[in-house]
């Protein structure tokens, strides 16, 4: 929340959240709603402020499809009780036969009913009242006072419904939605089911800002100055013309106004006018990835005696441009874009992710020096934007994962409803985010089939006109997978890529010698194409699974799931190649964090991620962050219990940014290693080297290694840079699980039923050491102001419900979320498994 200079008040989208949770009216908002229908009244504005209010809490829900259920008599009191967002999937149980298979997660789908009554006051008679969803999977159909809204097949993008007409002013209103996810399957990965994403009810005068309507762009920037250019859409849907003066301020951070300007003009009844204005601003701070400021460009409409309408939009001054030779520029800048893949869901809480879980996500993945991120393959929460834009990620916002040719396994998926809806689907999305800084790059498409269709480029043509139209500022790619595929005839069209503004390459080195040429076979027969890697292998794995160190014993339970011995040298040489290249703009690695769905029984998901599901690193975690990050680190790898292994050679990873690093094991020195990433030539004069480039090379490699016949004890490194021992780190042999042990990534939570803790459970043998091979069952009991809200233990082969108050730990670990309720309080945590000393947290909500 900020107070701005003119007294008013500017809240965040989770303040107004949190507001709302404690029966409190939101005063301001962040983002617009719908365009409407004339309205029909003339009568004076009762409350000239524009409210949006979360319409998330107090609902009734029921799986099933019973009769009449969208009757406002229908008695729903037997229907279960909850609150919004909601994802019934994720609730499980896992099920081999289930229909959504193994592009589900093996999770039930099926079809739920969602009901919610509320009183609209009658003063508000004179005002327009909608309805907007955020994000329904899919197939939903709503219903106010028993009619029939409208329905939307497409279950990964906002849409609104204006309840104006239909209202029962001082009487109870009764909202219904169907949800019908029963078309199986659907979608390649995970989706969930139900109202996954906010609710919000607006209300406004007939006067106003138009549905998403500004498109705010920043056509000149420099450290000097910049021209912020704004166009707002005022829409008059009073009964009458009205006088309409549109006053514009920039404000800072601290509320001040930095530039303003108005303009006038008369809108006939039902007239809605473009109202385009340009800002000056002298020494702008502008958006970035390491000091991302942003503004609050706020519109008021004024009627010539009082103010009809106030609507705030957040942007960022930058330029972002895609360079032929240059690559990516912020501000005139190269900046290689460092990216991953996410998919939109979370975990133990399915697709309905609290705002708390992905800022932690995100914390994690900048730690690891992440700095963009594909949305793939749809658009995700309003909500995850605004965390980019005040996080400083650079977000490349993907559309559709089909458009009209079906892909495999998926009968029922988008391209049942591309040519109705696209149009549609896409406007919405391009409004919706269009003023979003961290947004820097469209994405028509993922792996769609028309690549190599010769009808393809004809539907490429037509969303490229519609990207084009809706934000003429932004470039527009598609993730291709085909460009040097074999047979011929499945390898991508040369028409359809000479479309788009970049090409997007999934996985470049997949065919033939560009596995070691990568990018540079096309730089030479297409020296004016922009380049991006969409998508490319990452490291993945299962989080502390180590199977073929040694010989396997005992069955394997996922036969069919290896990561191949060498994909870690092929992701080593991949980032160098895009690292020491320009004319690259990045690459995007699949995936940031393991997710659900794309999976053959027995796993559930999908281990590609250099995160678990509970946001715990793997190994790989630490290959990027020594190449992205500059900070000294030096992470090792296995863990150290091997009983009954003794003298069996273990080769011991080490991924590092230091200069050097010496292995001691148990004391005693296993020779000093490392690696210069990128070499240095000499400087100046013949033979003369740079200091770093004097220190000990023994690999070409980005990672070192030592052969360690194992023997129980330490192992320890040291990295130096420059000589000097910068960091240390070590593994040693643990004793048996002695003591459950818990903390939190916060001990203070807001009690507003939307904030979250993330509490950490660890087994620890007598020392305090973590167990890694421990798969102790553990127990939880929340008392006070918390509720669980979810269970983890990032074990992709795991059945256990994420509801449920116990979970085995995996490889010593697991997670559980504990979520606030309205009321200010303490919250205790209890854990134990038997044999085991018990925990307790003590956490507070206010």
């Amino acid at each position: 929340m900020a107070k701005q200079q003119d007294g008013t008040t500017l809240f965040t989208r989770r303040e107004l959240l949190s507001r709302a949770a404690r029966g409190a009216a939101a005063l301001s908002i962040l983002s617009p709603w719908t365009d409407s229908a004339q309205a029909l009244l003339a009568a004076p504005v009762a409350d000239p402020c524009r409210t949006r209010e979360s319409f998330d809490f107090g609902w009734r829900f029921t799986r099933g499809d019973p009769a009449s259920a969208q009757q406002p008599g229908f008695d729903d009191s037997a229907w279960r009780e909850l609150d919004l967002p909601h994802d019934w999937s994720i609730e499980g149980p896992y099920g081999e036969s289930e229909p959504a298979s193994g592009p589900g997660g093996y999770l039930p789908t099926g079809i739920g009913w969602y009901r919610k009554r509320f009183d609209v006051p009658v003063p508000d008679r004179s005002r327009l009242a909608v309805l907007e969803f955020d994000g329904v999977y899919q197939n939903s159909e709503v219903w106010i006072n028993g009619h029939s809204l409208g329905r939307r097949p497409y279950g990964f993008v906002p849409f609104a419904y204006e309840l104006t007409p239909y209202l029962r002013y001082g009487a109870e209103n009764v909202v219904a939605v169907r949800v019908d996810n029963s078309r199986q399957t659907n979608c390649r990965w995970y989706s969930g089911s139900g109202i996954y994403r906010h609710t919000w009810l607006l209300r406004t005068d007939p006067l106003r800002v138009a549905y998403w309507g500004t498109f705010v762009t920043t056509p000149q920037v420099s450290a000097e100055r910049a021209i912020v250019r704004v166009e707002a859409t005022v829409t008059n849907g009073r009964a009458d013309g009205a006088p309409c003066t549109l006053a514009t301020r920039l404000l800072d951070s601290s509320g001040a106004a930095v530039a303003e300007q108005e303009s006038h003009r008369r809108l006939a009844p039902g007239e809605s006018c473009l109202f385009a204005q340009e800002l000056v601003v002298a020494r702008p701070s502008l958006w970035s990835v390491d000091d991302p400021h942003l503004y609050t460009v706020r519109c008021q409409i004024h009627d010539g005696e009082s103010a009809a309408d106030e609507y705030d939009t957040r942007v960022g001054i930058r330029s972002a441009v895609f360079d032929v030779d240059r690559g990516f520029l912020l501000n005139d800048q190269p900046v290689k874009l460092r990216g991953v893949c996410l998919h939109q869901e979370a975990g133990c809480v399915g697709s309905a992710v609290p705002e708390r879980v992905w800022e932690r996500r995100l914390q994690l993945l900048r730690q690891m020096g992440c700095n963009a991120i594909r949305a793939a393959h749809n658009p995700f929460a309003a909500e995850f934007l605004d965390l980019c834009d005040r996080m400083g990620f650079l977000v490349m916002n993907e559309a559709f994962d089909e458009w009209r040719d079906a892909k495999e396994q998926i009968r029922d998926g988008y391209h049942l409803y591309f040519d109705e809806w696209h149009q549609r689907d896409l406007e919405n999305f391009i409004h919706r985010d269009r003023n979003h800084p961290s947004v820097v790059i469209w994405s028509a498409g993922n792996e769609v089939p028309e690549q190599s269709d010769p009808n393809g480029v004809a539907t490429l043509r037509g969303l490229l006109q519609i990207f084009h139209t809706e934000d003429p500022t932004r470039p527009v790619t598609v993730a291709c997978d085909r460009i040097a595929s074999e047979p011929l005839s499945n390898r991508v069209r040369p028409e359809f890529l000479a479309e788009l503004d970049v090409v997007g390459y999934n996985y470049v080195d997949r065919w033939r010698g560009r596995a070691d040429l990568y990018y540079s076979v096309d730089r030479a027969a297409f020296p004016r194409r922009r380049f991006i890697g969409t998508e490319s292998d990452g490291i993945g794995g299962i989080r502390g699974d180590y199977r073929g160190l040694l010989p396997m014993q005992g069955a394997d339970p996922a036969p069919w799931f290896h990561i191949p011995s060498n994909l870690r040298l092929d992701v080593e040489e991949l980032w160098k190649f895009v690292s020491l290249h320009d004319y690259v703009s990045g690459d995007f690695m699949w995936t940031g964090i393991d997710y659900l769905g794309e999976a053959r029984w027995p796993m559930k998901g999908a281990p590609a991620g250099a995160l678990d599901t509970c946001g715990f690193p793997k190994d790989c975690y630490y290959f990027y962050q020594s190449q992205w990050t500059a900070s000294p680190m030096v992470h090792l790898f296995p863990h150290w219990n091997w009983r009954g292994s003794e003298g069996h050679v273990i080769p011991v990873t080490c991924y590092t940014n230091c200069d050097t690093v010496e292995l001691f094991v148990n004391g005693k020195s296993w020779g000093v290693k490392g690696y210069e990433f990128p070499r240095a030539g000499m400087e100046g004069t013949y033979g003369n080297y740079p200091p770093r480039a004097r220190e000990l090379r023994t690999t070409g490699n980005l990672h070192l290694s030592w052969d360690v016949p194992y023997e129980p004890g330490t192992l320890r490194a040291v990295g130096r840079k420059g000589g000097k021992a910068v960091v240390v780190s070590e593994v040693s042999t643990t004793g048996e699980p002695f003591a459950v042990h818990l903390s939190t990534d916060r001990k203070s939570l807001t009690s507003d039923r939307l904030d979250v803790a993330h509490v950490r459970v660890e087994v620890h043998d007598a020392q305090g050491r973590i167990v890694p091979d421990a798969d102790s069952e553990i127990s939880f009991s929340i008392e006070g102001e918390g509720r669980l809200i979810g269970v983890d233990n990032g074990d992709p082969m795991s059945h256990e419900s994420y509801r449920a108050t116990q979970r085995r730990a995996f490889h010593g670990l697991c997670i559980i979320l504990v979520q606030s309720t309205a009321h200010s309080g303490n919250i205790r945590i209890g854990a134990s498994s038997p044999g085991l000393q018990a925990a307790t947290l003590l956490l507070t909500s206010a």
